[in-house]
């Protein structure tokens, strides 16, 4: 019995160091930027990566990043190099409660997985029975699940973890995610997202993104083109301002409409049998992006203020209404 004990100390143990294990620590974030993330190492690993190089004006308050691959483009910038409208546009279609939660969006949480009183608490049976109710279902609502993940534990992922779907490793996210939290703060958070999130392939961050799709540096960006960014999270190597910008261009006009005052609901972003470019299939010219989902987005624009999203659009060849979404790449517009 003595040693079944003790098995289980040592596997709980292993458990705990390796749930708290992430090289380097959060703390260590707070006055440097990352060298390379999890989701660039992986992305390197399987020999992928749009063509470029790293620009090396590391624009940060601490450390600059040594020099990566040629075939990555990434340049971290502090966040009064970001123009307002990305942060704005990315907690829209992202995270619109990023300014109250701890890391996870518990409400949200509880509503993708089918839960459907508006509050929870242990002490009511109510809720206690509701949540038994719906757990059993959670894995068939994976997608929604996803849907619910923050801009802290997205943040996580990046730069420890991978995208996997593993119970433990998201288990881990959100582990991870409340130290972030701890360690750095919601400004710092928020920075650092901004310029590690993978905004096309091999495209890492809101500068190398805005540098690459509309030739103007982070800080310029008007909220056209911030929102054309945020519309192409969580899956930006599936739909992107250079790349079938059907979804993008979806999302772009509801980011728009709610950043104008409107009160529409940007829905979580859903998984599409999208082609990648790891699939063998290249995107598109920068400048030929009229080809998928406008004519979705025209719907949209066109529907009375009722606050329902349009239906996702397919890559059907229709051309953008020009007073609804910004032509992209402008290589002069503003807002």
């Amino acid at each position: 019995m003595k040693r079944i004990f003790r098995a289980a100390g040592i596997a709980a143990l292993l458990f705990t160091g390796w749930l708290f294990a992430v090289w380097p620590p959060p703390l260590w974030y707070r006055t440097h930027w990352p060298a390379e993330t999890a989701f660039m190492w992986m992305r390197g690993q399987r020999g992928r990566g749009a063509e470029g190089q790293m620009t090396g004006k590391t624009r940060n308050r601490s450390s600059r990043p040594p020099a990566v691959p040629a075939s990555r483009l990434y340049d971290p910038v502090p966040a009064d190099s970001i123009s307002p409208f990305v942060a704005e546009a990315v907690l829209i279609g992202e995270d619109n409660a990023f300014p109250t939660h701890s890391g996870i969006d518990w409400r949200s949480l509880r509503h993708a997985i089918g839960y459907r009183r508006d509050a929870f608490s242990w002490g009511e049976a109510r809720d206690r029975q509701e949540l038994w109710q719906a757990l059993p279902a959670a894995w068939s609502r994976r997608e929604a699940l996803r849907g619910a993940s923050t801009i802290t534990q997205q943040l996580a992922k990046n730069l420890y973890l991978s995208p996997s779907r593993n119970p433990l490793r998201k288990v881990k996210e959100a582990v991870t995610a409340y130290r972030l939290e701890a360690a750095l703060g919601k400004d710092r958070i928020l920075e650092l997202y901004l310029n590690v999130v993978e905004l096309g392939d091999g495209i890492w961050g809101v500068e190398a993104a805005s540098q690459h799709y509309f030739k103007r540096s982070a800080g310029e960006l008007s909220a056209d083109q911030a929102a054309a960014l945020a519309g192409s999270l969580p899956f930006p190597l599936r739909s992107n301002p250079g790349f079938r910008p059907g979804r993008m261009r979806w999302r772009q006009d509801l980011i728009l409409r709610r950043m104008e005052g409107e009160p529409v609901e940007v829905p979580p972003a859903v998984t599409e049998d999208l082609p990648t470019p790891e699939e063998g299939v290249t995107g598109a010219p920068d400048s030929a992006l009229g080809d998928s989902g406008a004519a979705a987005a025209d719907g949209a624009q066109s529907r009375a203020d009722s606050g329902a999203a349009p239906p996702l659009p397919s890559d059907s060849g229709a051309q953008p209404r020009p007073d609804s979404l910004v032509p992209l790449p402008p290589a002069d517009s503003t807002k």
